[in-house]
């Protein structure tokens, strides 16, 4: 092997090494990013997908779907609506438990509509809104499982009281943000 060949087999080398280094790098920064902006969403999607690659992947297209939503702040009148509507709805738990968590439900999907959220299928919801509320999502996918138990007739009133807690933060996060935050932009 001559010189020449031998400085361009050097070369080769470095350049294969820095684009291997460039690509840790970048799947390094992506990992970081989407943990910072999904927090314990990103390890619930994670161990759902048995791999960190595929929840990423996940994780993107749900920030990509989420783009394309025009999402908007309650007007004040929807606000203070939809204020007295959980107050209805808390009130009511107190004779009818079931009843309340089934309002509560529809309530926060209402909200959620207002707000300019697509209204689907539960999974397709709750990974919508992870993307805008990583870490209340959890309250929501508990509430949800409460209240399938409670349509089983499998849910204590004690089960139904936690999933008022939980559908309430949500409700809360979902009315009293004026806009949506600018995550990542």
């Amino acid at each position: 092997m001559d010189h020449t060949q031998l400085l361009l087999v050097v070369v080769l080398i470095v350049v294969i090494a820095v684009v291997a280094i460039a690509i840790v790098v970048m799947r390094r920064r992506r990992s970081g990013r989407l943990r910072e902006r999904f927090g314990p969403e990103y390890d619930r999607v994670v161990k759902q997908e048995g791999d960190a690659r595929k929840a990423e992947g996940v994780l993107e297209f749900r920030e990509k779907r989420r783009e394309k939503f025009k999402i908007r702040p309650l007007a004040e009148s929807d606000r203070a609506g939809f204020a007295s509507g959980w107050e209805e709805v808390q009130s009511r738990f107190v004779d009818d438990p079931r009843g309340a968590v089934t309002m509560a439900e529809n309530l926060v999907t209402e909200v959620m509509r207002a707000r300019g959220y697509p209204i689907g299928e539960f999974e397709q919801r709750a990974a919508d809104i992870s993307v805008d509320y990583p870490v209340v999502v959890e309250n929501y996918r508990a509430a949800h499982a409460i209240a399938l138990r409670h349509g089983a007739g499998k849910a204590s009133t004690e089960d139904l009281r936690r999933a008022m807690v939980h559908y309430r933060t949500l409700f809360e996060e979902l009315l009293n943000e004026p806009e949506v935050q600018k995550k990542g932009a």
